[in-house]
């Protein structure tokens, strides 16, 4: 069972040759606060089953930071972007994963092509794959376009039950010989527990969401039920895979 505890550390007092080791993504920027969201559940639930992500932790962004900055619109960044923002261990020295280069364990391929179906991520294709070579492993990076139902949220209990077309783009498809073992693998490496933790973690300010009436408690029972159905009824998306690899290879 995973038990959380993120750091939460303050961008104003750490120094320089810190930040140097971070990537900050901004709930100002332009993609919004659900990116953020995004990112933290994927790169969690990523974690439970064995993959490499970097670290996260939280950055709370003081209303000092970058008071001297000169350009407008970075300052206007900055300002929407005070509180509770995420840091992400910078891979210093990664390259890109390329496919025409770099090949992947069939199974450990399969268990990203699950994740990405159960999340719901739209982006990781050939054009933008989103994966780093580190150190001669593969990391996954950027999470933010997960779950994009909170887009739509009125919608989130039919988005619930998609089976993910867009799966057929993922750049791993063809390398996922296994994709019913690491659903297996996968599922069992989950709990209900686990995404409740996950959830329960994410900051209140973040999910203070118009659809909820700013009720953060509202949106947690949303993004719960949502995984939690996911998990149990993986077959939804499971055979969509399976389905669109046979077409591809």
């Amino acid at each position: 069972m995973l038990r959380l505890c993120v750091k939460v550390v303050h961008c104003l007092l750490l120094p320089k040759a810190m930040m140097a080791f971070c990537t900050l993504k901004f709930k100002g920027a332009g993609q919004g606060i659900k990116a953020l969201v995004a990112e933290f559940i994927g790169g969690a639930i990523a974690k439970l089953i064995g993959l490499k992500t970097p670290e996260i932790v939280f950055a709370n962004l003081d209303e000092a930071f970058g008071r001297t900055e000169p350009d407008e619109e970075i300052q206007d960044l900055l300002k929407s972007s005070q509180g509770l923002n995420i840091a992400l261990h910078y891979l210093s020295g990664s390259i890109t994963f390329d496919p025409a280069v770099n090949t992947v364990d069939p199974l450990l391929a399969s268990k990203i092509v699950w994740l990405d179906a159960f999340l719901t991520n739209m982006d990781r294709t050939p054009r933008n794959t989103n994966m780093l070579i580190w150190h001669k492993e593969l990391w996954l990076i950027d999470h933010g376009a997960c779950l994009y139902f909170h887009h739509n949220w009125e919608n989130w209990s039919a988005q619930m039950k998609s089976t993910f077309p867009l799966i057929k783009d993922h750049v791993l498809l063809k390398d996922a010989a296994f994709l019913e073992q690491a659903d297996h693998f996968c599922k069992n490496a989950i709990t209900e527990e686990d995404i409740t933790d996950i959830i329960n973690t994410l900051p209140d300010e973040w999910l203070a969401y118009d659809e909820t009436n700013g009720n953060a408690e509202d949106a947690r029972k949303v993004y719960k039920e949502f995984l939690i159905y996911r998990l149990q009824n993986s077959d939804i998306y499971l055979n969509q895979a399976i389905n669109a690899r046979a077409a591809v290879i």
